[in-house]
């Protein structure tokens, strides 16, 4: 009777490891880790038969296939996966696939987000550092680990740094002169040692590299180290275990650790679901690499996908990659900017490009905008949410002049009293909110009393931009429009 009510006037105290503890283990994960045990028993005793069978996988290779696990001979296997994701589960949040009716309308599919901006760090990369590190102490036993260290400007530099602090393991970034310093200041705070050099991540990863021949420290590459594509594939158990009859998973690529630990799981548990890449055209390395067969030098221009934007694609992940996904298609900057602007707006999430690439594909008109996908069950894992409050802004600007909700034109006014004023209460008596207006006399070729007027207006969409300009057009004002919609 005393601990009932012990129990019912008192708020029970939740330890800080069970923060992050799992929902009751579902049949799916029960699966998946009988799988792991089974598979890593079975790596003990020597099997009386061949290992492995011969499959062709029908473009002229020749794959080698375990029988119990078929990504057994890839650099990274299913077992991989599993043993990463009960390793990892005290240490991470586990997100759960959210449907989304906006987007779910608006695509014409049922659209779940997988939001794994909402890591500690801000993105998925957390999974891949923690396992990398866990790993890492495993092999070495009792033994003392000197160290660790990355080559990174983003969030792979972050989540070495906070999962280095919690697993007592000292974590070395080197950040090149670009790296934002919001960034240099949270690794610094988690604990790192920053290093400084070179002007762009190549120089830093070769500066990195010789850090690591002087001080026996080991090099975690962010995107293609085997330990963390297994620790990006835990994403994949947990949308067949949130959404079991999933059709599709479009997922954002960069260096294609993600993409090959993801395909790995979803294509291990459901054979039949769909894979798909989405990358931005500026930055198509794993296009690139496709076509040739194997990693080759992309070119890469900015992007609002910076973290995707790697020239050369992991060797590791390809390899797992190429074997499991079904086609990668390509987004632009457009796209990705609709995307982060609808998912601000509908879904109250904030999210970096590269995060949104693969949504942007989805959108009306992107690449994934086909009769094949519509109504179907579609997980979309938004990445990343560690955008700049500036580029955030310049991002939303693009994202409302995408959904021709931000236009600018040119229109030769009068300039004696009252032209102006004449002008802009025309814009205003159609609903055009003037956001800025700019005036131009020197550099002009007409009459010497009328002025040019650069103005950005804030319209409603589409066809209330149609009505403006025709608006103007018929009240004798010359327009040109720097926007196709309304020409």
């Amino acid at each position: 009777m005393f601990s009932r009510c012990l129990l019912r006037g008192r708020r029970a105290v939740v330890p800080f490891s069970a923060r992050f503890s799992q929902p009751a283990v579902s049949p799916m994960c029960q699966q998946f880790r009988c799988f792991s045990v089974e598979h890593e028993s079975k790596k003990q005793t020597k099997p009386k038969g061949p290992a492995t069978e011969k499959n062709d996988d029908g473009n002229g290779s020749i794959v080698k296939k375990r029988r119990d696990d078929p990504s057994a001979d890839l650099p990274i296997s299913f077992a991989d996966i599993s043993r990463a994701h009960v390793a990892i589960r005290d240490g991470i949040v586990r997100t759960q696939c959210e449907k989304s009716f906006f987007l779910s309308e608006l695509v014409g599919a049922n659209i779940y987000l997988k939001p794994e901006f909402r890591q500690f760090t801000g993105s998925f990369k957390e999974r891949g550092a923690r396992n990398a590190i866990l790993q890492l102490k495993r092999k070495a036993g009792g033994d003392k680990i000197k160290g660790v260290i990355a080559a990174s400007a983003g969030n792979h530099a972050l989540a070495l740094a906070y999962h280095g602090q919690s697993l007592n393991v000292p974590v070395t970034v080197v950040m090149p002169t670009v790296a934002p310093l919001s960034k240099v200041d949270k690794c610094r705070k988690f604990g790192a040692r920053i290093i400084i050099e070179g002007a762009h991540i190549g120089e830093s990863k070769t500066y990195a590299e010789s850090v690591v021949q002087n001080e026996g420290l080991t090099y975690i590459n962010g995107y293609d180290d085997p330990e963390i594509c297994a620790g990006a594939g835990t994403i994949g158990i947990e949308m067949v275990d949130d959404v079991p009859d999933v059709d599709a998973v479009v997922v954002p690529v960069g260096g294609a650790g993600l993409i090959a630990g993801i395909s790995c799981a979803v294509k291990t548990l459901k054979p039949e679901c769909k894979v798909i890449g989405v990358e931005p055209e500026y930055a198509a390395s794993y296009t690139a690499a496709i076509k040739a067969g194997k990693p080759v030098p992309a070119q890469v221009t900015p992007t609002l996908a910076d973290g995707l934007a790697v020239p050369v694609v992991g060797a590791h992940a390809f390899e797992v990659a190429k074997h499991y996904v079904d086609e990668c298609v390509l987004t632009n900057e457009k796209q990705i900017s609709l995307a982060v602007l609808r998912l601000i707006e509908n879904e109250k999430m904030v999210v970096e490009g590269g995060g949104a690439a693969g949504l942007a594909a989805l959108l009306p008109g992107g690449a994934l905008d086909r009769a094949d996908l519509k109504g179907k069950n579609i997980i979309v894992p938004l990445c990343g949410g560690n955008i700049d409050t500036t580029v955030l802004g310049r991002v939303i600007d693009r994202g409302l002049s995408a959904d021709n909700r931000l236009c600018n034109f040119y229109v030769t006014v009068s300039d004696r009293p009252g032209g102006i004023a004449n002008f802009t209460a025309l814009l205003s008596k159609e609903g055009a909110s003037i956001k800025d207006i700019y005036h131009e006399r020197a550099w002009l070729h007409t009459h010497v009393d009328q002025v040019q007027v650069k103005c950005v207006v804030e319209l409603q969409g589409t066809e209330h931009g149609k009505r403006v300009k025709k608006a103007l057009l018929d009240a004798g004002y010359p327009v040109a429009w720097n926007i196709d919609v309304c020409s």
